[in-house]
């Protein structure tokens, strides 16, 4: 999936960050500083990574969020969805607030 937000991560990588988590999301912030796009929204699907304007980050829910209503995962804003989990977003309850968390291009190239 293209958009600009994509385009401008892509080109910020390889960078390191520090996690943060509330509730059922983990959350570190980007080198990226990027404007909400038409079709950002708050609501997120299992799978979604977002790009949260607000806080220059990247947002990734595996559950519910302490802001979320019963049977949803909604982020703090609206967010710019960009990419999609390759594998079980739900491993992500083992990140801990505080761990280092490397984004890199996963084909490695420049």
């Amino acid at each position: 999936m293209y958009s600009p937000t994509a385009d401008a991560l892509w080109q910020a990588m390889p960078f390191d960050s520090r996690a943060n988590t509330s509730g059922d999301e983990v959350y570190f912030a980007t080198p990226v500083a990027q404007a909400r796009e038409a079709d950002a929204r708050d609501l997120m699907a299992l799978g979604d990574i977002a790009f949260w304007p607000d806080g220059h980050a990247i947002a990734i829910c595996f559950g519910p969020t302490p802001i979320s209503r019963p049977g949803e995962m909604r982020l703090a804003s609206a967010s710019n969805v960009w990419a999609s989990a390759l594998g079980d977003p739900k491993m992500l309850r083992a990140v801990r607030d505080g761990d280092t968390v490397t984004v890199e291009r996963l084909n490695g190239d420049a």
